[in-house]
């Protein structure tokens, strides 16, 4: 049965934060509340469960996705990170995180994860963005405590550190 629509569980594979998950998981079920439900891991945020608001973002296949609108079955056979595999092998803050923190880039902390995992889109393919560049990337995630401006540097700052070749 090759045709998704007439399963009820779908027998997903994938790797999640660099580890292989094999799990059957209902169709309807969205990557976020897979995360959530399914594996505890609840760093992923939901904020609008429309796919507009940008707390939910998750990256597959390096892409910004927004879980809440993604169905799990759809990152069958992808790589997937989650906030939680942003994180040093160590399980210390990794760069993105260390350079939010600093710049005291959050306020309420609901578009962190989002915004951090932009940060990892933008800087896979830009690793210098210009201030417009890195505001067209996370102006796709509402920051409702309008923490932009400290965004916008904690961006810049991961990218200087990453392109130093340093994690610290």
């Amino acid at each position: 049965m090759s045709d998704v629509t007439a399963l009820t569980v779908y027998p997903l594979q994938c790797h999640l934060n660099g580890q292989a998950v094999c799990r059957d998981v209902p169709i309807e079920r969205t990557l976020a509340d897979f995360l959530h439900d399914d594996l505890g891991l609840t760093g992923t945020k939901l904020g609008c469960s429309r796919g507009v608001c940008g707390a939910c973002v998750t990256l597959v296949d390096g892409e910004p996705v927004a879980s809440c609108s993604t169905f799990a079955f759809q990152v069958h056979g992808c790589e997937v990170l989650s906030i939680e595999g942003l994180a040093a092998a160590d399980g210390s803050l990794g760069v993105i995180q260390q350079a939010f923190a600093a710049r005291s880039a959050f306020q309420c902390g609901y578009c962190t994860a989002g915004m951090m995992l932009l940060t990892k889109a933008l800087l896979e393919r830009d690793a210098n963005p210009s201030h417009d560049t890195i505001v067209e990337w996370i102006s796709s995630n509402v920051c409702r405590c309008t923490g932009y401006a400290q965004i916008i540097e904690a961006v810049q700052e991961a990218a200087r550190v990453l392109r130093a070749g340093s994690t610290a």
